[in-house]
């Protein structure tokens, strides 16, 4: 294949599976992982590797034409959790990383952008059920706010310059790999390491609180899919719901228990339970699924069965992303 594809933020969140697989994919001569820093040495010899702080438009450019890049996929944000302790910085990473890499591609030095956003462009005057894809978007969080802002930056650089950039808003992301990225819905992957670990898990979230979520498999498989679609299925330039499925804590702790009988868990709600609450219950993504086929493949009850399966294997770490 012909694309050669840039990474920004491939040592963090979703960014160090999405590198694996396009590698396996394109080839790894193809595939540029960068960072602000280094990551473990076999990411670093998996395939070419560039520091890159994102908010250096300069430096992106710069390495686009020394391994001339193709797609671009912007993976480096601070996250919803992160974001509220340093508000002002968190806007300006998430938003002057995406306008360098609009205005690059606006500059025709890539052909394609991917940008993800998040459910965190909801609040709590969106609907809580079957959330649909254009809503009332009031988000609580700088977060958020910089999610929806950045939806209608990608939906203007489309319109206004015919930048081809495509975004998922993801759920929350669980996985067994990376390390978490300080998001309020880590307690989804911290309560199976406790689980195996400990036996017993003390939740930040009330236990009824039910959130839309992803395993990493269908995160990664989603993203790929959006970017490979043909342009004329791409129909909307903000961003896609995306949704697999919803739980709760109670939920995900009585479905560890069928595996591990003897697994407690206690609820000391912080912070986070606030930011919880703005956010969509259950998502419709029935434009995903109409427009370019997107469908999920697991559940609470075949993920669960795979994170305790792989939990406690050769340097597992782990990984949420919102």
């Amino acid at each position: 294949m012909s694309d050669t594809i840039l990474i920004l933020g491939a040592c963090g969140q979703i960014g160090t599976e999405l590198t694996q697989r396009l590698r396996e994919i394109y080839g790894s001569e193809h595939v540029v992982a960068s960072d602000i820093r280094e990551g473990d040495a076999d990411f670093l010899n998996s395939g070419p590797f560039e520091i890159i702080n994102a908010m250096d438009k300069e430096r992106i450019l710069e390495v686009v034409k020394k391994y001339k890049v193709t797609q671009v996929y912007l993976m480096a944000a601070m996250l919803s959790a992160t974001a509220e302790k340093i508000p002002l910085k968190a806007w300006d990473l998430n938003m002057q990383s995406l306008l360098h890499v609009l205005e690059i591609a606006k500059e025709k030095h890539i052909q394609k952008v991917y940008w993800p956003s998040s459910i965190a462009v909801f609040g709590s005057t969106s609907p809580k059920i079957d959330t649909p894809q254009q809503t009332v978007m009031e988000p609580s969080t700088v977060y958020g706010i910089s999610k929806v802002s950045g939806e209608h930056w990608c939906n203007y650089y489309h319109n206004k310059f015919g930048v081809d950039v495509r975004s998922l808003r993801y759920p929350g992301i669980i996985s067994w790999k990376t390390k978490p990225g300080g998001g309020t819905t880590d307690y989804a992957v911290d309560i199976y390491f406790k689980a195996k670990e400990e036996g017993k898990y003390e939740c930040f979230l009330e236990e009824e609180t039910k959130l839309p979520m992803m395993y990493m498999e269908d995160a990664i498989n989603a993203t790929i899919q959006i970017m490979q679609a043909p342009t004329e299925n791409i129909k909307t330039r903000t961003s896609y719901n995306l949704a697999a499925m919803s739980f709760t804590p109670k939920e995900v702790a009585e479905e560890i228990q069928k595996h591990i009988p003897e697994f407690e868990i206690s609820y000391k709600p912080d912070f986070r339970q606030e930011i919880a609450d703005s956010w969509p219950q259950i998502i419709d993504d029935s434009a995903a699924r109409e427009d370019w086929s997107w469908n999920h493949s697991f559940d609470l009850e075949l993920m669960t069965k795979d994170m305790l399966s792989n939990i406690g294997t050769k340097n597992n770490e782990l990984l949420t992303a919102l």
